[in-house]
């Protein structure tokens, strides 16, 4: 397979303006599922396997795709295209026997691309709310009638999947990730960045080297370019992108935005807010999802559905129809006078914003139970965790879950506690390595009025459902 490097050009895609046979390895992740929807909207036969079955598998079969569950040679059958995900190794069975038939092995970024040639592309990148935000203009433009295509990371509560493909549409909305550089190689006509932090520095080797690849996503948009002024890196994205020759529109609460938020209102279900625009207030704006950042993620997503020519009138009430996306402040179900948030945040700059969110709703108490995530990321930023978690009264913090990655000597869990401890003292957090661990310290700790919130991007996801899924539960 070709070389990963973000500095390395990317090679044109497979070419997808004809019926192919396409078989994905991984096809159950949320990307290359979400690919696999698109691809069998455009008229192309799919196949694939992954490692376990799962829902997405399930949906994909009743979508028409011919799933499988393990990996074997034989299950290439007539393929004449074949898409791996990231976490597909070369000597997996199926990329091996594509690279003896002589067939070129694709990674998901080049097919990727290659539905991004077929469509005028919106591109929403940033190291958080990329997800929301993609999915908000996605809400926006299909209520202003654009009929948009497009590929999110999470299901869009009221929409469905985290894809479609219309095939009268002009425009497609991508969530661009930026952690394997795949960003760089979608061609957008308009990009938006939502913010710029530290995070996969081990895949680009330095922090510079990130900014940089942000620098080169942004120069490289022919059209709108919309970022975050609230945000420090995505504010020196925009400045050092302002020219007499490229328009460069910035939102947020700061002053000098070019889309101002004013007038906020937050709720344990969702915001309200107005945005001045040229001196001229437009709104009310109201958004089913809680939390300043989400007000900001509307912000970004308004401000690019009006650059692209949908008019404030009809984009703003858009929004009181966007109900939130999978795992982003999702309200899991009720039981025993508790209240379960599943959250996908990992980052210092997801967690305290969604916190402070969950605290806005005036609950008897807060109490978090963190999964940090990959042991190179742990390493890395375990001492940015210290303030991310002051809105919660209780915090609970596992182990690492290590999403292929092998164990590091001393990283773990503990380090986020001791960073706690050390900046907050009387801080009551605690640490239970295990979420059977969690699960027995929360059946003692939580009582009714409280909200338990479960951030992380790997399996503690599955904690709620320990306590929803007796009977009683009032579920979402």
């Amino acid at each position: 397979m070709p070389d990963q490097s973000p500095l390395v050009a990317p090679a044109p895609g497979p070419d997808l303006s004809r019926p192919r046979r396409v078989h994905i390895v991984g096809i159950g992740g949320a990307g290359m599922s979400a690919i696999a929807t698109v691809l069998l909207a455009m008229g192309h036969t799919v196949s694939g396997s992954d490692a376990a079955d799962s829902g997405r598998l399930r949906r994909l079969a009743q979508e028409g795709a011919q799933v499988r569950v393990g990996h074997d040679p034989a299950w290439l059958g007539g393929a004449d295209l074949v898409v791996v995900s990231t976490a597909i190794p070369p000597t997996n069975v199926e990329a091996a026997e594509a690279v003896r038939r002589g067939l070129r092995v694709w990674r998901r970024a080049e097919a990727l691309a290659a539905i991004c040639a077929e469509r005028r592309t919106i591109a929403i990148a940033g190291t958080h709310g990329k997800t929301s935000t993609s999915a908000m203009l996605a809400v926006i433009l299909h209520a202003a009638g654009w009929r948009p295509s497009y590929i999110i990371g999470s299901e869009i509560t009221g929409l469905g999947p985290g894809a479609a493909w219309q095939p009268d549409g002009e425009w497609l909305v991508v969530e661009a990730d930026e952690s394997d550089g795949t960003f760089l190689m979608l061609g957008a006509e308009a990009v938006l960045v939502t913010s710029v932090e530290p995070d996969h520095v081990e895949f680009y080797g330095s922090m510079g080297a990130l900014d940089d690849a942000f620098h080169r996503f942004v120069a490289a948009a022919p059209g709108p370019r919309v970022l975050c002024a609230d945000d420090a890196g995505a504010a020196a994205l925009a400045a050092a992108g302002a020219s007499p020759d490229t328009a460069v529109l910035t939102y947020g609460t700061a002053e000098r935005a070019t889309v101002r938020i004013e007038g906020v209102t937050l709720g344990r279900a969702g915001c309200a807010f107005s945005i001045v625009v040229g001196g001229h207030s437009q709104g009310p704006v109201q958004v089913g999802a809680p939390g300043l950042h989400n007000v900001r993620n509307a912000a970004g997503a308004l401000t690019m559905a009006a650059s692209l020519g949908v008019s404030w009138e009809s984009a703003i009430p858009a929004l009181v129809h966007y109900q939130g996306v999978a795992r982003r402040a999702e309200h899991r179900g009720e039981r025993d006078g508790v209240v379960w948030i599943d959250d996908y945040g990992h980052l210092p700059g997801e967690v305290a914003p969604m916190l402070a969110a969950v605290a806005a709703g005036g609950w008897r108490r807060v109490v978090a139970v963190f999964q940090p995530h990959r042991f190179s990321r742990t390493e890395a930023l375990w001492r940015d965790f210290r303030d991310a978690f002051t809105a919660a009264d209780v915090l609970l913090v596992t182990d690492i879950y290590p999403a292929g990655e092998p164990p590091r000597p001393g990283i773990s869990g503990q380090l986020i506690v001791d960073a706690v401890h050390a900046a907050h003292p009387g801080a009551d957090v605690r640490y239970v390595p295990t979420l059977d661990a969690a699960a027995a310290a929360l059946g003692q700790i939580l009582q009714p009025g409280d909200v338990c919130v479960t951030l992380g991007a790997g399996d503690l996801t599955t904690l709620p459902d320990r306590f929803l899924a007796r009977p009683g539960a009032d579920h979402a």
